[in-house]
């Protein structure tokens, strides 16, 4: 399968009518990802780079009416479809992956920047399935509002090849729908539990509780604990799993429940000691360093992907706000991450960012090696 990107996206369907066209789609294309993975924040940012890079991009696309212009760019991509963009995005992310995934994390963020208060526009929130392993965004869903990621999910979830892995989602996620569908696509969940499910929430609560005061004594578990020492701070993590449900109610209303878990993080931070206790219902089987590598890979979705968008890729601090623009800026910014993690380099990503910028050699081996 081919890993070209030029190839993958070749499909993508042109918004513009035929006499409107003086720049190919393909160039467009090539432009913006080249410029965004070169710190390029807005169109205008996009077509500086354009006028800059104009010999390097002519390597790979024609170009042949030169750099088109800022206006032209952003009328192109707030009209592209972001579920067709979405698509060829997918099919890509399959072509690259190295190695089947066992643990997939799903997770929304908010645009914050993609509001448009004079409009009345709500800002984009993105659901994202996050590839722990491979370290790559494989889909996403765009929905308006945080409160719509129950609907977003199982769109998401379609997306998937979900046999043999283990999915995580947040207590937003934790929906019998959801536990339903992930089983019927043959895969696992670990889901948080918080408040909306009031009932499981404090039965599991109260059976660890009770359970920790009598130190599990005569209790079937598996337990393991990690400590992070580092920049004045000593952090423990603990976890505890069983497939104990006898204290549940209605346990059988969850497709495939087996087993629920506790996980205690412990911050010593010079004289301040926080203690935090979070709360899981999964259907993988009671193996403690099985449930501490599936929270474990949650966790990474916002201290890898989410943090990234933010600091290094400033999406909360983007201004664009026009049609599609938003969606299409936020699977453009994902398509750059991914891009990077292929490269293989040991660089961080500000620094590989950086070297994007102002290393065509680089440049080309990030994009189109």
């Amino acid at each position: 399968m081919s890993t070209s990107l030029l190839d993958h996206f070749a499909s993508l369907e042109d918004p513009r009518i035929e006499r409107n066209k003086r720049h190919a789609l393909t160039d467009i294309l090539v432009l913006v990802v080249s410029a965004v993975c070169s710190h390029a924040k807005g169109w205008e940012a996009i077509e500086a780079f354009g006028h800059a890079k104009l010999e390097w991009l002519r390597q790979f696309v024609p170009l042949a009416n030169g750099v088109p212009s800022h206006d032209c760019i952003e009328y192109v991509m707030t009209r592209i479809s972001p579920v067709k963009f979405r698509e060829c995005f997918m099919s890509w992310t399959q072509a690259v992956k190295e190695e089947a995934e066992e643990i997939i994390a799903i997770d929304g963020k908010t645009a914050r920047g993609s509001r448009d208060r004079a409009g009345g526009g709500k800002p984009l929130h993105m659901v994202t399935a996050w590839a722990c392993e491979n370290r790559l965004v494989l889909a996403q869903e765009a929905t308006d509002e945080k409160s719509n990621e129950i609907t977003a999910i199982p769109k998401l979830l379609e997306l998937l090849e979900l046999k043999g892995c283990i999915v995580t989602l947040d207590a937003m996620g934790c929906q019998r729908e959801i536990a339903q569908q992930i089983k019927q696509q043959q895969g696992d969940y670990v889901m948080g539990l918080k408040g909306n499910q009031s009932h499981l929430h404090e039965a599991v609560e109260d059976y660890f509780t009770i359970a920790q005061a009598n130190q599990f004594q005569n209790i079937a578990h598996t337990y393991t604990e990690e400590v992070d020492k580092g920049h004045g701070r000593l952090e423990t993590r603990r976890y505890w799993i069983t497939e104990d449900l006898s204290t549940l109610p209605k346990p059988d209303q969850w497709a495939g429940l087996r087993s629920i878990g506790l996980v205690e993080r412990e911050c010593i931070q010079g004289d301040n000691t926080t203690v935090e206790q979070r709360y899981f219902i999964s259907s993988i089987r009671a193996e403690a360093d099985l449930f501490a590598q599936a929270v474990r890979g949650h966790w990474g979705i916002e201290n890898t992907l989410h943090w990234r968008l933010d600091v290094t890729l400033s999406e909360d601090a983007s201004r664009i706000r026009k049609g599609n623009g938003p969606a299409m800026m936020t699977c453009i910014r994902h398509l750059c991450i991914n891009l990077f993690e292929r490269e293989g380099s040991k660089l961080s990503l500000p620094k590989k960012q950086n070297k994007a910028a102002w290393d065509d050699e680089y440049r080309a081996k990030v994009l189109f090696a």
